[in-house]
């Protein structure tokens, strides 16, 4: 458990650098059990990529597999922010990634516990998986986030207002 947490800090931190471009803050760490090595790290990039593919999950995934050079991720873990999603969970698999550990849940996309249950299919594989880890500093991230956006849309609409009832 302790070195869950080490890790997840890891992928708080690249949340936070996904936040300050204003991207929804997710982070990803893809670990080498065996060692303990840092083999992949990712943050969402889908605005500033304009891809709905560059989650973080994705990105750490692909950056794993070019480190080890093959794409079956056999004794790695896979660290995220996020519960992934239904793509991500879908890489997870096809990764052979063997355990997958996240911080808050997704309660309109996870696809690990919440909304669906994606392991629980009769998969060719299916990793071990650890929920709520650091869940309150990984929910924080992402309720301030879209907090925020909210505030910054509400200006933009008084804005777009007031200029329209200016002579």
């Amino acid at each position: 458990m302790q070195n869950d947490i080490f890790y997840m800090q890891q992928a708080i931190t690249l949340a936070k650098k996904a936040a300050a471009l204003g991207e929804v803050p997710v982070g990803a760490v893809v670990v080498r059990k065996s060692d303990g090595a840092v083999v992949g790290t990712g943050y969402n990039l889908r605005e500033s990529d304009k891809s709905p593919l560059a989650h973080a999950e994705i990105a750490a995934i692909a950056m794993a597999s070019r480190t080890l050079g093959g794409w079956r991720l056999i004794d790695c873990e896979l660290f995220v922010t996020l519960e992934p999603c239904p793509m991500c969970a879908g890489a997870i698999v096809n990764a052979r990634v063997e355990r997958v550990i996240f911080g808050a849940y997704d309660e309109k996309a996870g696809a690990c516990e919440t909304v669906l249950k994606l392991f629980d299919y009769p998969l060719n594989h299916k990793p071990e998986i650890t929920g709520g880890v650091l869940q309150e500093e990984c929910a924080a991230l992402l309720r301030i986030f879209f907090k925020q956006l909210r505030e910054q849309q509400q200006i933009k609409r008084l804005q777009s207002v007031q200029k329209e009832h200016t002579p």
